[in-house]
């Protein structure tokens, strides 16, 4: 039978948040609204203070998660009054939540994900799923990549392997063989780092159509040092995100280099593309490799050329051309994540997340 779900994501850019409203039945998923919210931009900054490492404190945190909250439901409440349906139409909401701090290994590992699930719960009156990550963790994963499974669901390889890219704060792909198991992860940095450099020598959010990016240059010097980072050598399963690869990070290997900023701008844009081809290269298989690229950085030409130029053996796309909306792939995702956790079905890959096992992932907040 078809139901209706609301899946919600706001990704490590922080631009705004995706609403998907999706019917699903079975292994068919059929986007039929979608909306983008922006973040607002005193909220935005907070929230990039806390990720990057900045000394916060239990009022920030909890202040946040509360206007999080707010902003999730409003977000859900603007899909639902544009679509022209009803709260008491949708089964659940899946909640991504804002991430802002991502430690998957060491002594202790955590994530956390901002955003009152009770809030939005109560607000929209649409029983809502999230906390998504923390159950995959507990069974020793790294919590992410969650999407891979989707794309598993949605995609299907036949004589030629398939590797799908979300390009948004950091660039992650999901590797659907002809053969054998799913696999998934962190690339590094997506648009992540091109975002921050531009914000600070342009006062844009992001580099549209690549037009900083294109007046420079690379410098094969500074790109050098930036591959030499250790988690571009790590073996999967692996996952990063803003507390890793931020501004300072960026700065600390400037310290040695003078350079222009639409140098640097440009040799970010090749260290995302490099590090996202030497992966995907990796699973180069059949007479017609498929790389189909979502997210933020599918609408960014200079990367996009890029890719096909060092993947030249595989055809380079982005996911609307087969049908999937690239920029609300990942809100469809939670979409079918909380459709799974409604239904006690398993939702991670352990294979892709390092989890010792199969799990039904998501918290259950019910409206009433």
């Amino acid at each position: 039978m078809k139901q209706l779900y609301i899946g919600v994501m706001s990704g490590t850019s922080m631009d705004g948040v995706d609403t998907a409203l999706v019917a699903i039945e079975g292994n068919h998923i059929e986007l039929i609204a979608h909306h983008d919210t922006p973040m607002p931009q005193t909220l935005k900054q907070r929230l990039m203070s806390v990720c990057i490492g900045q000394q916060t404190n239990l009022v920030e945190i909890g202040e946040l998660d509360h206007l999080l909250g707010h902003l999730f439901a409003e977000a859900v409440n603007q899909l639902l009054e544009q679509s022209g349906y009803q709260a008491s139409h949708i089964r659940a909401i899946g909640n991504h939540g804002q991430t802002v701090y991502h430690q998957p290994s060491g002594n202790a590992p955590f994530t956390l994900q901002l955003g009152d699930a009770n809030i939005i719960a109560t607000v929209t009156g649409i029983d809502t799923i999230a906390d998504f990550r923390r159950k995959d963790m507990a069974l020793g994963g790294q919590g992410a990549p969650l999407v891979p499974a989707f794309h598993r669901t949605i995609f299907q390889s036949q004589d030629s392997n398939i590797v799908v890219l979300n390009i948004g704060g950091i660039a992650n792909i999901s590797v659907l063989p002809t053969s054998g198991s799913v696999l998934g992860y962190d690339t590094g940095p997506g648009n992540m780092l091109m975002d921050a450099w531009c914000l600070k020598h342009t006062g844009k959010g992001f580099d549209k159509d690549a037009q900083f990016a294109s007046q420079g240059q690379v410098s094969q010097k500074l790109l050098d040092t930036l591959l030499n980072d250790p988690y571009f050598a790590l073996q999967a399963p692996k996952s990063t995100g803003r507390e890793y690869f931020n501004l300072a990070w960026l700065e600390a290997h400037l310290v040695t280099h003078d350079l222009l900023a639409h140098d640097v701008q440009k040799t970010l844009c090749e260290l995302s593309a490099q590090t996202i081809a030497n992966e995907v290269k990796r699973f180069t298989k059949g007479p017609n490799p498929q790389l189909l690229v979502c997210g933020g950085g599918a609408r960014n030409p200079l990367l996009m050329k890029r890719l096909e130029q060092l993947l030249n053996d595989w055809q380079v796309s982005s996911t609307s051309s087969k049908g999937v909306d690239s920029d609300y792939m990942e809100a469809m995702a939670f979409a079918w994540l909380a459709a799974r956790r409604m239904d006690g079905l398993p939702s991670n890959l352990p294979e892709v997340t390092g989890a010792s096992k199969l799990a039904s992932l998501g918290v259950m907040y019910f409206a009433n």
